[in-house]
Parts: structure tokens; sequence; C-alpha cells
């Protein structure tokens, strides 16, 4: 389900089925990621419409997927899910959250408080992702 949905918005912002393919791996969350990370979900009654997933333990951690079913996309439902996972982290210790960010994902998270670091390489060769960070404290 989560790797459905992980795809599904994906392909809301327009990238070819070329480049899904060449992401598929790092689309798709396995029952290990899921029992390594801490992973939190959105619901709509008993569906799932959305999830996000942070890694990492002590005070820098990451998030790995943020993903909102695209029919749910711009109804506060990501932000919700965010800041549930960070109010979670924050009481675990963490002060920042680093995000690689989809380009056009970027907004959303700057609208959160994040700030734009640098930038790290993706795939294909050559592409690259916003780097942000999201203070905690």
């Amino acid at each position: 389900m989560l790797t459905r949905i992980a795809h599904a918005a994906k392909r809301f912002w327009g990238y070819s089925e070329e480049l899904i393919a060449l992401w598929r791996a790092d689309l798709t969350v396995t029952a290990d990621f899921v029992a390594n990370n801490l992973v939190y979900c959105a619901t709509l009654g008993e569906t799932i419409i959305g999830f996000c997933a942070v890694s990492g333990k002590g005070a820098i951690r990451e998030l790995e997927h943020m993903w909102v079913l695209p029919e749910h996309m711009r109804t506060g439902m990501g932000t919700k899910l965010l800041r549930s996972a960070l109010d979670v982290i924050r009481a675990e210790g963490a002060a920042t959250l680093r995000i690689a960010s989809d380009p056009n994902a970027e907004a959303f998270y700057l609208r959160l408080g994040a700030r734009r670091v640098g930038t790290v390489p993706s795939t294909p060769v050559g592409r690259t992702l916003p780097l942000l960070e999201l203070s905690l404290r």
C-alpha cells in the first residue's frame, strides 16, 4: 500500500514512466524498511492516504519518504502528517530534520520552516535535489 501511494504521488508531478522506473527502488517501501524506521501514516477512516518515514537516531534525522495520494494533496493532510512526525522525533531529542526534496515539493517544506542548505545528487546522473533542513528547536 505505501509503495502504491509513493508511486501515485510521484506520477502526479508528471514524471515519465522511464524516470519512475529509474526511481522504483527509492519509491518501494519494504516490510524491512518499516520495521527499521519510523513510519507515520495519515488515514481517512480505515484507508491510508499518505505517509512519511524518518530514519536515524539522535539529533539529526532524515526524511526518507513523504507522500500523499494526489486526491488528498493541498488539503492540509501532508502538513498534519509531517507535523505529527516532527512532534514525535522532537520529543525523542531530534534537533534537525534533513530533507532531500523533490523539486516540486520544496515550496511545501519551505512553508513549514525548512531552509535550503544545498543540493544532493540524484538519478539520472546530473540531476540534483534541493537539500533542506528543518530546525526542531
